[in-house]
């Protein structure tokens, strides 16, 4: 496999990255490709955890910074190798998120001596489940090496800021009622015909619209999946309607929990995930330094991204890197060439 030069200008960093194949549990090429292009830089301390790679600036600044980002990708769609066209990189990852990760690169050879010490975390198996994540392994075995001051993840946000990001619980409300035979159905009780109040009342529902340091979290509650039946000829006795809730950062999961319970009261709910979000943080100096640098408006980050993780070690997190997310996952996802360089040029200068 041909080195990666951290060196070279960002658009052909990306495609390098791009055409080495990353998905989810087969990223050892590209760790070891990353590794050895930032252990070839004398300034940075590199250490490698499974197919994760963190390296360290140790000048004694005042404040320490983490620039992060995902190695892997979803599984391709006939979109790989990466090609070039009319200004936007089109190839798998080159959204989500191997552009966010070449800019990160690009820092890393560029900036010797910044102005606050860095911490760069590359890390594996983000786009699957949460007990394989990268970040999660060292936040769990090594945390010292993400703390900081702010966290940056390259995620794709078109270039602008995206901060904080919103927690998700996942729950289970069983319907109840009496199987019989579909010839005598007048002998059962029809869980599934029981279950339509449950979606009603789900249709019915008005989300929260909660603001947090002037930004507007919109939350939202959907039946994601209706299971009921066990045969052709059988009146189900149970209907089981998986419910997705994306709330605001500023509830904590066992607040949002007792939303939902107090949604169906008279239901069994069983949680089958609540997972965190994170505070947009804009209020912490490093954090507002850097969206003064930018010049931009934060947005509110309406999904949920690893700055909770970061958020739960006590560090302000925002995403900001090239790219619209919402062709993360796409077969046509693509990064302008134009959001490369603008996200580059801003974080030298910051950082710098």
């Amino acid at each position: 496999m041909t080195p990666l030069d951290p060196t070279a200008d960002v658009l052909a960093l990306t495609r390098a990255l791009v055409d080495i194949p990353s998905e989810s549990g087969h990223e050892a090429p590209l760790a070891d490709a990353v590794e050895g292009a930032l252990r070839a830089l004398p300034w940075l301390t590199v250490e490698r955890l499974g197919h994760s790679v963190v390296a360290r600036t140790h000048l004694g600044r005042d404040r320490r910074v983490v620039i992060a980002g995902h190695l892997d990708t979803v599984p391709a769609a006939d979109n790989f190798p990466s090609r070039l066209d009319e200004g936007l990189l089109y190839g798998l990852g080159a959204c989500d998120m191997k552009g966010g990760v070449a800019v990160a690169l690009r820092l890393a050879a560029a900036l010797p001596a910044p102005a606050h010490d860095i911490t760069y975390v590359f890390y594996e198996c983000e786009e699957v489940a949460g007990d394989r994540n990268g970040l999660a392994r060292i936040a769990a075995e090594r945390p010292e090496l993400v703390q900081a001051d702010l966290a940056i993840l390259m995620e794709p946000s078109d270039a602008g800021v995206e901060a904080g990001c919103q927690g998700v619980l996942m729950a289970d409300i069983a319907v109840r009622g009496e199987r019989a035979h579909t010839a005598r159905a007048w002998k059962g009780v029809n869980a599934a015909h029981r279950a339509a109040a449950v979606l009603r009342r789900l249709d019915d529902h008005t989300a929260g619209r909660i603001t947090i340091d002037g930004l507007e979290y919109r939350e939202g509650l959907s039946a994601v999946a209706v299971r009921a039946g066990v045969a052709g000829n059988v009146v189900p006795d149970l209907c089981v309607i998986t419910v997705n809730l994306r709330f605001a950062p500023s509830r904590s999961p066992r607040e949002a929990e007792a939303y939902v319970r107090d949604l169906f009261p008279e239901y069994e709910v069983e949680i089958t995930e609540n997972t965190p979000g994170a505070l947009p943080g804009l209020d912490q100096e490093a954090a507002a330094s850097l969206v003064a640098y930018l010049g931009v408006a934060p947005r509110p980050k309406l999904g949920w991204t690893d700055v909770a993780r970061f958020a739960a070690l006590g560090t302000p997190a925002l995403n900001y890197g090239p790219g619209d997310p919402s062709l993360a996952h796409t077969a046509g996802e693509y990064v302008p060439v134009e959001q490369l360089r603008e996200c580059e040029t801003r974080l030298m200068g910051w950082l710098g």
